[in-house]
């Protein structure tokens, strides 16, 4: 599945980086983000609800990761307790904590203006992905020849005794979470007018798309198959987790770390389209909300402040720290929003879009593929919808409002 996710990934990808441009791929008008594709080459209802589902996507992902930056915080305190105790002491820690000192970080980095200016961010994140995926590797290498032994079998399931109905909802929530880590194009356009030319904006991303599937793809595989070999049924969803005891500490003390860095920056390039299109909006209607104060910064250039964006991100992340105190369910969110994210934005859009920009026959060979992965698409994110949610269920039946912990 993670193969298939990653081929059409990769295919969509590229159809989509097609579409930065309406009619000529050179000359032809820019669109700036994602749904100003739709709008200029689908037109109609299409505008309206690209923009929903899109924003609504984003603004999810910043809800898990509000949830699983705080996961890793709370990991790296709960390492160094139990070391000190030697195991001793269970050391259950809260994570809501964690979660607002994410959020009071998220606030400092949502006064960045625009999508344009968090490249360093994305650096800064891409540079820790690969730093906790390899030691996430190396770990659990380290665990199974400790072991001496595969753990985990072809069928799954924490137990013996549990249903072949649960493991079906499991298999099902995976999807949606496999879906959510190849969920992408959403910010594609966003990330493709950042790109100078020349060569073509589209030569550079279908490129950079290629060397980032490959690359995340090989990762993915790497973790979730080694992660699974170490612990089996009782592997955890962030597999970080899982080396608590783990001998010298800081070695996984690091790689947490790197997390949370890595969340704090994918954070902010994806609630960025969200400021942006709230903030154009407002604008349009209320013009003085653009309006900037020169901060001199000493030793750096001034910062233009804007009233308007200080108070309403400073509420957007607030609220969006409180829903994730609310729903602590790692695994249960990312696979949700997956699987309602992925079909629309990464297959159903980019197919349409290419569709009618490259004016394909219908009926025709190409026309009838097109349509036939995003007919299979379709009926994978809604198997997967349908586990997130059962998960969710299960989960609420347990849980203790702003218990969430480790």
């Amino acid at each position: 599945m993670m193969i298939l996710f990653s081929l059409v990934s990769m295919y969509t990808s590229s159809i989509l980086s097609e579409c930065y441009r309406c009619g000529d791929p050179i000359y032809g008008q820019r669109s700036y983000t994602f749904v100003e594709a739709v709008r200029n080459i689908l037109g109609g209802y299409h505008y309206t609800v690209c923009g929903i589902v899109q924003y609504l996507y984003l603004y999810g992902s910043a809800i898990g990761y509000t949830i699983a930056g705080p996961i890793s915080m709370v990991e790296i305190q709960k390492s160094i307790c139990l070391h000190k105790s030697g195991g001793k002491d269970p050391c259950q820690i809260s994570a809501n904590i964690h979660m607002i000192s994410f959020g009071v970080v998220e606030i400092f980095f949502s006064q960045i203006s625009e999508f344009h200016n968090t490249w360093f961010l994305s650096v800064i994140a891409a540079v820790m992905s690969f730093a906790y995926s390899i030691i996430g590797v190396f770990l659990a290498i380290s665990v199974v020849a400790k072991n001496g032994t595969f753990k985990g079998t072809i069928a799954g399931g924490s137990t013996s005794n549990e249903s072949t109905i649960d493991r079906v909802w499991g298999i099902f929530q995976g999807l949606g979470d496999i879906a959510f880590a190849y969920s992408f194009a959403q910010i594609l356009i966003e990330i493709q007018d950042t790109i100078k030319n020349p060569p073509s904006e589209v030569k550079t991303m279908k490129n950079a798309t290629k060397v980032s599937v490959l690359v995340t793809t090989t990762f993915y595989l790497l973790c979730g198959c080694m992660g699974y070999a170490a612990f089996g049924a009782d592997a955890p969803g962030n597999l970080l987790t899982g080396f608590s005891m783990y001998n010298p500490a800081w070695v996984i003390d690091v790689a947490n770390a790197a997390v949370v860095i890595h969340l704090v920056g994918a954070y902010q390039v994806y609630v960025q389209p969200v400021f942006a299109f709230l903030e154009k909006a407002a604008a349009k209607k209320w013009p003085q909300t653009k309006v900037e104060h020169k901060i001199p910064i000493p030793g750096f250039s001034h910062y233009n402040l804007n009233i308007f964006r200080l108070i309403w991100r400073t509420v957007f992340v607030i609220i969006t720290t409180f829903v994730a105190m609310l729903i602590p369910f790692f695994n249960d969110v990312l696979g949700f929003l997956g699987a309602v994210g992925f079909w629309p934005l990464s297959v159903f859009y980019p197919v349409e879009m290419y569709i009618v920009q490259k004016k394909i026959p219908k009926w025709s060979t190409k026309w009838l593929l097109l349509k036939s992965i995003s007919a299979v698409c379709f009926i994978i994110s809604a198997l997967a919808a349908i586990g997130s949610i059962t998960s969710i269920g299960l989960d609420l039946k347990k849980y203790k409002l702003f218990s969430s912990g480790s």
